[in-house]
């Protein structure tokens, strides 16, 4: 299982420290969508650069435009990229063919999707990797659940990542379900301690 560092809502400074102080215990690292619409792609390449080992996630949630703006992610060093779910199936087939052509994969961001019509959809479009995903405002309104599975009964083709709000305290009910990758954000860049959340959340990942 793996932990994907999502920086969002830090300055690059802040990002680079980040990454300094966990890198041993986090697998992928996000540059999240806020840190791009600041820097652009040059942190994309930077981030890349620094840590060619990770592999690395730009959080485009491209809606449109799917072809120029996949190119633009994996040009700039991204291995997957972002793609909203209630796009377009043309955007969803096109960013699938340039991922195709680079070698690299594209992620879903099930965000608002309720209707599990749009799981088997995605599918048959050749979607293989998704993620669960409780949005940052939702978060004022409650914890991120693990019912939120369900969604994907019957699909046990994708490759699932979690993101929402995950925690220490969060994350065992998490673990329970199983996903590829857990997405924590503010856990651990917010913490007092980064690195010690981080260690602590791969720990707990391991045990299982």
């Amino acid at each position: 299982m793996n932990i994907q560092l999502a920086l969002d809502r830090l300055s690059r400074e802040e990002c680079f420290r980040l990454l300094k102080e966990t890198e041993d215990y986090i697998d992928w690292i996000e540059v999240g969508t806020g840190v791009i619409k600041e820097y652009g792609m040059q942190i994309v390449r930077d981030i890349k650069k620094t840590y060619p080992e990770k592999v690395l996630v730009a959080d485009m949630k491209t809606c449109d435009a799917g072809k120029f703006e996949a190119a633009q992610a994996f040009e700039a060093g991204a291995d997957i990229t972002t793609v909203m779910a209630f796009s377009a199936d043309k955007t969803i087939t096109d960013t699938l063919e340039v991922a195709r052509l680079h070698g690299k994969r594209i992620m879903i961001d099930l965000l608002g999707v309720t209707a599990r019509a749009r799981i088997a959809e995605l599918e048959r479009l050749g979607v293989d990797l998704v993620s669960l995903h409780y949005g940052k405002d939702m978060q004022t309104e409650g914890d991120m659940h693990a019912d939120m599975f369900s969604l994907l009964e019957g699909h046990s083709n994708f490759e699932v990542t979690v993101a929402g709000g995950i925690n220490l305290d969060s994350l065992p009910e998490m673990i329970e379900k199983a996903p590829d990758t857990v997405i924590v954000g503010s856990a651990i860049t917010k913490a007092q301690n980064s690195k010690d959340v981080a260690e602590k959340m791969k720990g707990m990942m391991k045990s299982k």
